[in-house]
């Protein structure tokens, strides 16, 4: 399975040395937004990694069957990014707090504005 993935990165024009990074933000960035660590980097890392699978691997297929689900990933990305882990998470339950706690005052700014 690990030089089916090397062949396909190299079948879309990317360098095979990219296939470990995007793999371990895959499983730990994956676990991180499940459990609610570092849930913000995760989330914009997941948004960078999934503009780049549509624009080198699902912008030729359209948009059904092609790049949708990589849109709905950004999108949730994307809200993860602004409201933060939320109640149920690691970071509120053990820190007490957001690791980031200026993701709160801007959620609150863009909600009252």
């Amino acid at each position: 399975m690990f030089l089916e993935d090397l062949v396909f990165f190299q079948s879309i024009s990317l360098p095979s040395e990219l296939f470990l990074p995007i793999a371990f933000l895959e499983v730990n960035g994956g676990l991180a937004i499940l459990l609610g660590v570092l849930t913000r980097i995760a989330s914009l890392l997941f948004i960078i990694e999934m503009t780049g699978a549509i624009v080198f691997a699902k912008l030729s297929k359209g948009f059904v069957g092609g790049y949708e689900f990589e849109l709905l990933l950004i999108s949730i990305c994307i809200t993860l990014a602004l409201v933060g882990p939320g109640m149920v998470s690691i970071e509120n339950y053990i820190l007490k707090r957001e690791i980031f706690p200026r993701g709160k005052q801007l959620r609150q700014a863009l909600l009252h504005s």
